[in-house]
């Protein structure tokens, strides 16, 4: 418990106030190289193998983060073929922000994007009408002789890529899962079989592991990526990223976890914001006290457990719709 304490008071270091809240946030010296467990370059030759058999790229990325953490390499990797950006994870992510995501998209580029929710199928129904156009208006590699679609499905970890096939193919071929998902990063291990998606016109999928920069020397951008669930909570530390989320979301003013928690008014202090995420959902722990007369067991309040509630209620969308770019 003082362990964690300490971290937490570390982390809550105060910078220059505005109205109460943190102008910067302090990463306490750490080093973001220690938050990948490797460059995934396995996975990044399997997929550029699969490239020179692509006739478009979908990019699939997490819409609260659309312009952090998108792979350069990926992007280094699309070439001249058509390539079309899936913001998936939409019903998470302000509406407010649509507008201007997609014009600072386009300029970095990216003129084909389309928004997705895919436990609801709606807009993921533009995406096969749209490949098939661009595909259609491409050379299509010396494949021409060829009448079905061959598509990669990029991206990095636990941002949807094997949600969006499913749905693709409870829509086009009314049929069921090809492939696992999960909540966390690391579920698609391997550059998989390709899976049909669509009759007419015949589309195939291939889908591919989440693919992480070799290096990432923005803290900002690292710790945007471990909200989102794209790096291990345990590699970052659940106590700097629930001070992180407290941070950001009073900067984009989004407070939903005032009244979630029960609070009288917006905190910048974690170790107030976490007791009462604490309090509110029952997260208690025992433990023994020595004391004079022998061994004492108190309940007390469990931060850690606290932490994640606070970051799990954030990734279910109950803090409010919040995009963090």
């Amino acid at each position: 418990m003082r362990v964690w304490a300490g971290a937490l008071r570390a982390a809550a270091a105060p910078g220059p106030l505005s109205g109460g809240f943190r102008e910067r946030f302090d990463f306490g010296g750490r080093d973001v190289a220690s938050w990948f467990p490797g460059h995934m370059a396995k996975g990044l030759r399997q997929m550029r193998a699969s490239l020179r058999r692509a006739d478009c790229l979908i990019e699939v990325h997490d819409a609260r983060i659309p312009l952090s953490g998108r792979n350069p390499m990926l992007q280094e990797a699309l070439g001249i073929r058509p390539h079309v950006l899936v913001l998936n994870k939409m019903d998470l992510a302000d509406p407010r922000r649509q507008p201007t995501v997609l014009e600072r998209l386009k300029q970095q580029g990216c003129s084909h994007v389309v928004f997705t929710d895919c436990q609801r199928d709606g807009n993921v129904k533009k995406i096969v009408p749209l490949v098939a156009r661009l595909v259609g208006d491409s050379l299509r590699y010396h494949r021409a002789e060829s009448t079905e679609y061959s598509i990669l499905v990029i991206g990095v970890p636990n941002v949807g890529k094997s949600s969006l096939i499913n749905s693709l193919r409870r829509l086009h071929l009314k049929k069921g899962k090809a492939t696992a998902v999960g909540g966390e990063p690391g579920v698609t291990k391997a550059v998989l079989t390709r899976i049909q998606v669509c009759e007419k016109p015949l589309m195939y999928l291939v889908d591919t592991p989440g693919v992480l920069p070799p290096r990432l020397g923005d803290l900002e951008t690292g710790m945007k990526l471990a909200l989102c669930g794209a790096i291990r909570d345990h590699l970052v530390g659940e106590d700097i990223m629930a001070d992180y989320l407290l941070y950001t979301l009073n900067k984009h003013q989004q407070f939903g976890y005032v009244r979630r928690y029960g609070l009288a008014e917006a905190c910048d202090d974690i170790q107030a914001v976490l007791r009462r995420v604490a309090l509110a959902q029952g997260r208690t722990q025992k433990v023994k006290v020595l004391t004079g007369t022998g061994d004492v067991n108190m309940t007390v309040l469990n931060y850690p457990a606290a932490a994640y509630e606070f970051l799990r209620d954030f990734r279910a969308g109950r803090l409010g719709r919040v995009t963090l770019d």
